[in-house]
């Protein structure tokens, strides 16, 4: 029995965060003995005990509790779990900020507004052995700060992102190593522009969003051995100058001169600037969290140097300065080559840019309060020749751990959910931004809403949609219930959109169902409430939602007017949908949080609008009034059919796809949603051929042209390589990547899940077109790993592996079964209940997922199948037809039975399509002999 991890508030022990005096600690646990047998016990400690929970039965992995703290305290906390035989304990702690305490220092800063790095210098001296120091600090726009010239911390462009008008965020530092080289101390404090200050937002941007002057305040509480105190305060007492950054922003990058001298020193400007809005953060900190070797140097067509580093990604580039003092390095990023040369029109008004000034020295160089999204470097002004070595990439994203995987036997779909990754890397960002490289990286709520369900599979994201939740309530508070298109608003007050405005109730509610912790319900059902209320107050229709502005069905590909990126979904149904599903998430809110009352009103509401959309957009046979996939999609998908009517809707929806090729013409809203409502509907096998194909539109037609990230829109880059001339083509946006929870449920099976992943549902839905697949996901609880290969034999044997963490429970559901399974050896019955261990589950199919030619198929499958086509070319002539190459690229898509129906010239009698049949079904797809014939090989 061993404890392996404890989170507290679902960070490791945190320093100076937000606790809400209320903790939440989670462990988990390696045991071999029964749930049932085991206790558990936390105690939390100061000087004194202030906490025990005593020991209770093991339910669940975690305690919940309210807890009075006290400011700039540490906490010493204790997990304990027994059982009969066993006994196991594992320590950890917390430490409190500031919490209310008010600050004495004061908000500091230079009387020159327009510096671009302000310096603020306190030189102090102490006089005794230092036992603990903390720093309690913050700084407007954005800030590094030094102790004895050592960075401290690893955080980058604190404080972060928020509305600096509302909250400015504290960080705490432990800084007592960097006090003990000697008694004479320097403290140095330098500043940039960040968000706060510099130029941002769209076509140009603003200047000075939320001041005009950069600025810090400070506390550095030391405690001597002998356990007396001394405070250093940000005061009148500091010295401030200008320092080496002669010009930074978000967007533009940053200009370094190293050989500028750092003097002339002056008193500092004590400033008049609000306290009440520091509050002790709430954000992850943005690390660097790995590095990118270049993996090419490439000499352009157009002469120009390029370092390639092979992935698109957010950061920064680095580089070992060997260049004489006096040159400029200058330092352009791009996220694609045009014609072989460097491109970089994509990124609009971001400058986007690094300049070095060298002062002769030999040493690793980087920017400080910028970043950009790039694959590719453009250096100039070198004197030197480049090499591979003195360059690296910092890849810089919030600090989320990795929890989820999945690879498959497709090395396409595994590049794919690789950029799916990478997406999110670069975008999560402090805030979810909607990409990292042009003038815009801004927290745009509607991206974050439809990726939230994937976003919290890959990483461990609960207190980063915490605080991104935190950001969008104070725009609300701001806007009378109603939220922005982005948080913070950086400014602009527009908004009010469907999904795009809805995100204040789905994001609370997605990260609430993924972790089982209430916390963030807790800090936002008011606004989630005044969400659905400004809904109710600013609708022209009752029961309905109509009359405001919408995106509708964002960048999707059926609309009418191709200049309009809208779609041809009905904007007020999609909106409607959105206000029932807001309204039915507030009542079961207000459930969880013990608020019967507007538990029942939300209900109740929400029933009237779905009874006034079926009305409206639904016949009383179950005609769907709107005729897009994404419209079936969303009633689907939100239960608006009566379970009576919804095979008709199910068949609609396929026919509608049929008709599209069986293609996507979705947009932002549809299509995280098309092969969920598919696959839960009997249609598995359409969702796993949209999936994969390959041709526009498509999520693989990226991957095919080299993708390493995901792109804004399906065809950012054309065929021939050439950038999509309609614009808006960021290759670094995350929100149709939201394909991934399909993969995670329906294809590597976490069908479902309750309490965080205490109860799972393993219910994959096989197909032969991925037959070997693996993946995880890491709970509170531990790692559920799962892996499963079809056809392993010639019996067609299923081979699944499961490996279960102690305290989940997991629901195993397998097709094509007859209700008995091998599991380790042993003959069992479906469904299975496992608990913590090793699983290895076995089992013939009833049917094979070896896949074979029907009369359904496109022709031009059959046709590109010559071993097929010269058994079946005897048969009939429409066989030579089809082997013209313009017949075939004209008549291709259709199925010889649909050719039959429509084509007066094709004749295919009832005998010959016998024939056809049945050679058909005796023939294995190409890929399914290519596979049989390596299996038997093997």
């Amino acid at each position: 029995m061993e404890i392996n991890q404890i989170t507290i508030n679902h960070l490791t022990e945190p320093l100076g965060y937000d606790l809400d005096n209320h903790l939440r600690v989670d462990f988990n646990l390696t045991s071999s003995a029964a749930m049932q047998d085991t206790k558990k016990r936390v105690v939390v400690k100061a000087d004194q005990e202030i906490y025990d929970s005593d020991w209770q039965d093991y339910k669940n992995n975690f305690f919940d509790f309210a807890i009075n703290l006290q400011p700039r305290t540490r906490y010493e906390l204790t997990v304990s779990v027994k059982n009969a035989n066993d006994e196991s304990s594992k320590n950890s702690f917390f430490e409190t900020g500031k919490m209310a305490e008010p600050f004495t220092a004061s908000w500091i800063g230079n009387s020159n507004k327009d510096l671009q790095n302000t310096l603020l210098l306190k030189n102090f001296a102490l006089t005794k052995p230092v036992k603990s120091a903390r720093l309690y600090m913050t700084g407007l726009g954005v800030y590094e700060v030094y102790l004895n010239k050592e960075k401290v911390g690893n955080e980058i462009l604190a404080p972060g992102v928020t509305a600096y008008d509302q909250l400015v965020q504290v960080q705490t530092y432990d800084v007592t190593r960097l006090l003990q080289k000697s008694s004479d101390q320097e403290l140095l404090i330098s500043l940039g522009d960040g968000w706060y200050k510099g130029n941002f937002g769209f076509d140009g941007g603003q200047d000075n969003i939320y001041g005009d002057r950069q600025m810090a305040i400070a506390e550095l509480h030391v405690q001597y051995d002998d356990n007396s105190t001394e405070t250093i305060l940000s005061d009148a007492s500091w010295k401030t100058t200008s320092g080496k950054i002669t010009k930074s922003a978000i967007y533009y990058g940053e200009d370094y001169d190293d050989t500028h001298v750092i003097a002339d020193w002056e008193p500092v400007t004590v400033l008049d600037h609000p306290k009440e809005i520091l509050h002790d953060r709430l954000s992850l900190p943005l690390k660097v969290n790995e590095y990118l070797p270049v993996k090419e140097i490439i000499t352009t067509p157009a002469g120009e140097t390029v370092l390639d580093f092979g992935q698109n990604h957010a950061g920064w580039p680095e580089f070992f300065n060997r260049e004489n003092s006096g040159t400029t390095l200058k330092l352009q990023v791009g996220e694609i080559l045009q014609n072989g040369n460097f491109y970089r029109d994509n990124l609009r008004e971001a400058r986007a840019a690094f300049h070095y000034t060298s002062n002769g020295e030999q040493k690793w160089v980087r920017p400080h309060f910028t970043y950009y999204g790039y694959r590719y470097v453009k250096v100039t002004g070198n004197t030197k020749p480049l090499t591979k070595e003195d360059f690296r990439s910092a890849v810089i994203y919030s600090d989320m751990k990795t929890t989820g995987a999945i690879k498959t036997d497709n090395a396409k779909v595994n590049r794919l959910l690789a950029n799916v990754m990478w997406s999110q890397k670069s975008n999560f960002f402090d805030v979810p931004t909607d990409c990292p490289q042009r003038d815009e990286r801004l927290g745009w709520s509607g991206d974050a809403d439809i990726f939230s369900s994937t976003a919290v599979l890959n990483m461990d994201a609960y207190a980063f949609f915490k605080k991104y939740a935190r950001d969008m309530q104070i725009e609300q508070n701001n806007h009378d219930g109603m939220l922005t298109m982005y948080a913070p608003a950086m400014g602009n007050d527009s908004g009010g959109a469907a999904i795009w405005g809805d995100a204040a109730t789905v994001i609370p509610w997605t990260v609430y169902e993924a972790y089982g912790d209430p916390a963030i319900l807790r800090q936002n059902y008011s606004s989630m409430k005044a969400w659905v209320d400004w809904i109710s107050q600013s609708t022209s229709t009752p029961n309905l939602w109509t009359g405001c502005f919408q995106f509708g069905d964002w960048l999707s590909l059926d609309g009418e007017n191709p200049a309009m990126p809208t779609g041809k979904t009905d904007e007020d149904f999609i909106a409607s949908v959105y206000y029932y599903y807001s309204s039915s998430i507030v009542s079961a809110t207000a459930k969880v949080l013990g608020h019967q009352e507007d538990a029942a009103k939300y209900a109740e509401q929400a029933k009237a609008i779905k009874q006034a959309i079926r009305a409206e957009y639904i016949t009383h046979n179950g005609r769907l009034a709107i005729d897009t996939q994404t419209a079936y999609a969303l009633a689907l998908r939100f239960d608006l059919i009566p379970e009576e009517q919804k095979k008709r809707v199910v068949s609609d929806l396929v026919t509608r796809l049929g008709k599209d090729n069986n293609h996507l013409k979705t947009g932002f809203v549809g299509t995280p949603l098309i092969c969920q409502v598919l696959s839960e509907n009997g249609e598995h096998k359409l969702a796993t051929q949209i999936f994969l194909n390959e041709d526009f539109p498509s999520w693989l037609y990226a991957v095919n042209l080299g993708a390493t990230t995901i792109w804004e829109r399906w065809n950012s880059v054309l065929p021939d390589g050439s950038m999509n001339p309609e614009g808006m083509n960021s290759l670094n946006h995350y929100s149709i990547g939201a394909i991934m929870q399909w993969v995670y449920q329906q294809v590597l099976g976490l069908h479902h899940q309750e309490n965080g992943y205490q109860k799972v549902e393993f219910a994959p839905q096989f197909d032969y077109r991925l037959k070997h697949v693996q993946g995880h996901y890491e709970s509170s609880y531990g790692d559920l790993q799962i892996e499963y290969q079809l056809e392993k034999d010639e019996k067609h044997t299923i081979e699944i592996n499961l490996t279960i963490p102690f305290g989940q429970t997991v629901t195993v559901k397998l097709p094509r079964t007859n209700g008995q399974v091998q599991v380790n050896g042993v003959s069992e019955s479906l469904p299975l209940t496992l608990t913590g261990g090793k699983y290895a589950i076995s089992y013939q199919p009833v049917t094979s997922y070896i896949e074979y030619y029907n009369l359904a198929m496109p022709a031009k499958q059959i046709m590109a199948d010559q071993e097929l086509v010269e058994k079946l070319e005897p048969i009939n002539d429409v066989f030579g037809f089809l082997k013209d190459p313009k017949n075939l690229e004209t008549f291709g898509g259709s199925s010889l039975t649909e050719m039959n129906v429509m084509l007066p010239f094709i004749n295919i009698s009832d005998d010959d399509f016998a024939k056809i049949k049945e050679i058909m079904v005796q023939t294995p797809l190409a890929s399914e002999r290519k596979f049989l014939n390596e299996r038997r090989t093997v």
